[in-house]
Formats: structure tokens, C-alpha cells, sequence
């Protein structure tokens, strides 16, 4: 059985690494504006669809005058790192420190490091004007789930999710209506309104940009701005 305890001394350390985390965050990405953060599995191989779709809405998010940032591992994040440095824009990589699969990609112009998921979260979220959701496992869903819940509890304000492949999302979302809404009641549905599925790339780029040029990027500061329409 393993032990997870800690020394009232380790504890102190570990805050002083929070706080050195947040800092150097803040300051790297203090410039970024209009940024687009991009999620999916890190084990999608470049042959695939997936890949391929994921690299074209980074590049088309460039054009449109987005920066990208992703989780800056591979599979989709490599993806859309690819694309939005091949278009000439700022791809920016939030790395974990993972015992697996996390090896940071190759395709990042700028490229930060955390060992707390919990920071690297708020990264995401401060910065971005919408998120692009594709396929991926444990990692993407609670990813995509959390920016539904600080929607929905108005702790961010309301900002564009975008899930790309309807093949991928369509028995999840079945499910969630099926069974969250309409059997148990837990969630309303106008909570199924504040996400949008989508196969086409150029598609997903006008909704972040139409909600840019309407409203603007409101950042987790502002979240008393935000109404429920």
C-alpha cells in the first residue's frame, strides 16, 4: 500500500513551487492575446484523420490571427503545434511532467513546463480565447468537462468549446442528453448550448472568430460580465 504523507517542511517547499510556477506562466504568456487552446490525444498517430483535421484548423486559426496553444506533448497537440508554426504563428506548449508519454514536441515557439496540473489548467484557461476540442482519452475529457462546468457555474465567462469529429463525440453527447438531461435532470438544457460539434476546420475557426469580432476575450477575472442566454 502506498503512503502519500508529507512533512510540514516539504509542504512549505511545494508552495514555493506553486508560486514559482504561476509566476513564470504569468510572465511568459503576459503577451499572448487571441489565443486558441487546442486538446486531444497524444497518441494519435500523424496518418491519421484526426491529425491531419488538427493541423489545418491550427493553420486556419493563424490565418484568422489566432495564437495556438496546446498541451505541447504529440498526437493532436504535435498536430496543431505543426500547423500554426508552418503558418507563421505562435505555438505555444503547456508541458507536464508525466512518468509516460509526455515528451514535449518539436513544433513549439514557445514552450513552458509544469509539474501541477492544477497550474497548467489555469494557463489554459486565462489565455485563450476558445478552445478546440478533438478526440483523446481520460486527459481530453476533463479537459472539454471542466470548461463546461466553469461555464456553466459562470466562474469563466462564456467563451466558444468546439468539439471537432462528430464521429468520435456523437455517442458521448447522445449520453448526455439521453441520460444527464432527460432521465435524471442534472444538468438544464441549455447547458447542452454551450458547446458546438463540428467536422469542418474552416467552420470551427469562424465561430471563434465571430465571437471575437462580437464580444471580444473576457478572462477569468471577469467572470460577473458573462449572462446565460
Amino acid at each position: 500500500m502506498i503512503e502519500f504523507t508529507s512533512s510540514p517542511v516539504q509542504d512549505i517547499w511545494r508552495i514555493f513551487r506553486v508560486m514559482a510556477e504561476f509566476t513564470e506562466g504569468f510572465e511568459e504568456l503576459a503577451s499572448v492575446d487571441n489565443a486558441v487552446s487546442i486538446f486531444g490525444s497524444a497518441r494519435t498517430k500523424p496518418e491519421e484523420n484526426y491529425y491531419k483535421l488538427a493541423e489545418i484548423t491550427a493553420k486556419e486559426l493563424v490565418k484568422a490571427n489566432f495564437s495556438v496553444i496546446t498541451g505541447g506533448g504529440g498526437g493532436i497537440m504535435e498536430a496543431a503545434n505543426k500547423g500554426a508554426t508552418e503558418a507563421g504563428g505562435k505555438s505555444i506548449g503547456l508541458n507536464i511532467e508525466l512518468p509516460m508519454e509526455q515528451t514535449p514536441n518539436e513544433f513549439q515557439n514557445l514552450s513552458l513546463h509544469f509539474r501541477y496540473f492544477f497550474i497548467r489548467k489555469v494557463m489554459f484557461l486565462k489565455y485563450a480565447h476558445g478552445f478546440i476540442v478533438f478526440p483523446g482519452g481520460f486527459g481530453t475529457m476533463d479537459e472539454f468537462f471542466e470548461s463546461l462546468v466553469l461555464i456553466q457555474t459562470f466562474k469563466q465567462a462564456s467563451f466558444p468549446v468546439v468539439l471537432m469529429c462528430s464521429d468520435y463525440w456523437d455517442g458521448l453527447i447522445k449520453w448526455t442528453k439521453d441520460v444527464m438531461l432527460n432521465q435524471h435532470g442534472y444538468i438544464s438544457p441549455e447547458d447542452m448550448d454551450v458547446f458546438t460539434i463540428e467536422d469542418d476546420p474552416f467552420k470551427a475557426v469562424q465561430i471563434l472568430t465571430d465571437f471575437r469580432d462580437s464580444q471580444g476575450k473576457v478572462g477569468l477575472h471577469e467572470p460577473a460580465g458573462m449572462k446565460k442566454e
